[in-house]
Order: structure tokens, then sequence, then C-alpha cells
């Protein structure tokens, strides 16, 4: 089975930059889909970005398209997320995810991490 951390959120002001780690312990991580979403309270959650079996495609939605970026260091079995620009719109709970398939859709992810808080202030 494999497991997720997140870590990197904090409180951060608008237009600052903050960069998401997504550590993996598990040997399928690093040649599987990785993709991040974000969720607040009674909010479905919603699809950020993907990236492919490496060295795969990446995906983004409308939102941060232009602004957030996922990467991935095999090396250190770890995905990240580098966030620039940031907007209070983007406050939420970031979770990293792993599964079969290179999607945008929840259901294509089977492993999903704790979470962690980003908050933008005005």
């Amino acid at each position: 089975q494999v497991r997720l951390a997140e870590s990197g959120g904090r409180l951060v002001r608008t237009g600052d930059s903050l960069r998401l780690s997504c550590v993996a312990i598990g040997p399928i991580f690093n040649i599987s889909p990785v993709a991040w979403f974000r969720q607040l309270p009674g909010q479905e959650r919603e699809f950020v970005a993907a990236i492919g079996r490496s060295p795969g495609p990446t995906t983004y939605a409308d939102s941060v398209k232009g602004r957030f970026t996922i990467s991935r260091d095999k090396s250190k079995d770890t995905v990240y997320l580098q966030m620039n620009s940031l907007k209070p719109e983007d406050t939420a709970v970031y979770y990293c995810a792993s599964g079969y398939y290179y999607s945008n859709l929840r259901e294509s992810y089977q492993y999903w991490g704790q979470g962690t808080q980003v908050t933008v202030s005005s």
C-alpha cells in the first residue's frame, strides 16, 4: 500500500509563492500518475494539477494555469506543486494523490495524503 504525506502549507499573502511537497512510501510512486486536489469545508474536492508517468505530460485546472507547476523528483520520491501569484481564492486544504490513470477525476486515484492547509490573506 502506498502512503503519501503532504507538507509546505502555511499562511501567506496575496501575490506570494509557496511550494508544496508530497512524499511517498512505496515502489510504484515514481512510475504512477500523481495529482494535486484542493478542498474547502463543505465543498467537494476539486482538481488542481496532474502529472503522468515519468517523463509524462502535465495538466492544470483553468483557475491555476500559468501560476502553478507540478513536477517530480524521482531521487527523493517526491512530487512538488510550485504555486506562484497566490490569491485568496487559492485558500484550501491541498491533497496529493496517486493512481493508475492520468486524469483530472477524483475516481482515478487510489491513494491520498492527509492534506496540508494553505491560507492566502488579502
